[in-house]
């Protein structure tokens, strides 16, 4: 039976991959075969994370991007708010677009506010591995590999 809690995979490495759309391709040829897959993990190693550092915060980007993000935010509860109203509908919208563009702006002020220069970039992170592995449940990895061997015959590989 396998954890429904995620933790580390018990069992044995079937096949090792470089990019992940392999394993994944890997994983869906074995449920294709009718194969078990409830019993697999894919799990990555090498683990990196990479932060691409993407321009400089300043005030003017924390203000414009508390003032976009309660527009929206405003704009959602505005629409949710004007389905409970026959009239004045259009007030609602309008006054919950400004009252959350306010409110978030000033948010956004305080947060870079609190950061006191330590962090004047805006980045975006993401976390990449070297190689992704198959992990089997012992029962089943014999079978697994027969699988996996008949895919790398028939992509060549």
């Amino acid at each position: 039976m396998v954890s429904p809690v995620p933790g580390l995979p018990t069992g044995l490495v079937v096949g090792t991959y470089d990019e992940y759309p392999d394993a994944q391709r890997a994983v869906d040829y074995l449920a294709d075969n009718k194969f078990p897959v409830e019993h697999l993990a894919i799990v990555g190693t090498d683990l990196r994370q990479i932060e691409r550092v993407t321009g400089r915060m300043t005030w003017g980007k924390a203000l414009l991007g508390g003032l976009a993000t309660g527009a929206w935010l405003g704009l959602f509860v505005g629409l949710l708010l004007s389905l409970f109203t026959d009239e004045g509908w259009v007030q609602i919208i309008v006054m919950s677009v400004a009252w959350g563009a306010v409110f978030m702006m000033v948010f956004g002020a305080v947060g870079y506010a609190f950061t006191g220069g330590s962090r004047d970039f805006t980045s975006k992170s993401v976390t990449v591995a070297g190689r992704y592995e198959i992990y089997c449940q012992h029962q089943h990895a014999e079978e697994a590999r027969n699988h996996l061997a008949r895919l790398s015959l028939q992509s060549g590989r």
